[in-house]
């Protein structure tokens, strides 16, 4: 699946993701199998403590991950996801997720992100492993669409 496609399934992922626009996620680059994305913490990401709840790099590495899998071009959906934190998030911070493919079979795909903030500290470590369905994105060769409407960074 060509990076063009990747893009506009990920564009069509985004577009009905409000959750993820609430995050402030940004794709810093993006093929099959791969995933970059970058987001800041806000103050209303902040639990009774005072530092960022521990679902949000739970949320990014999800999506970062999801997006690596379903930009193959199959839908897919998380099937068993967990996560190490090694480090409390601040407001303000910034957190750079990385994707790694890890195994990509017929009906499954294993992925890792590794969340750093912006001092390049590993602040946690997300798995998931994503249920690849047979229904397609869309079928490249019908495509006349216009470009995608994602915009990297």
């Amino acid at each position: 699946m060509e990076k063009k496609y990747a893009e506009k399934i990920v564009d069509a992922m985004l577009s009905e993701d409000a959750f993820s626009k609430w995050l402030g996620i940004r794709i810093v680059q993006l093929s099959p199998g791969f995933c970059q994305l970058y987001m800041q913490a806000t103050p209303a990401m902040c639990n009774g403590f005072g530092i960022v709840h521990g679902g949000i790099p739970f949320s990014l590495g999800d999506s970062a991950c999801s997006f690596a899998v379903n930009a193959h071009g199959k839908k897919a959906m998380s099937v068993e996801t967990s996560i190490s934190q090694f480090k409390a998030v601040q407001p303000g911070d910034v957190m750079n997720c990385y994707v790694k493919e890890v195994s990509l079979g017929k009906k499954l795909g294993v992925y890792t992100a590794e969340i750093l903030n912006q001092d390049e500290i590993r602040i946690a470590f997300f798995k998931g492993t994503y249920y690849r369905s047979d229904k397609k994105w869309f079928d490249p060769a019908d495509d006349n669409s216009e470009e995608p409407q994602l915009k990297t960074v």
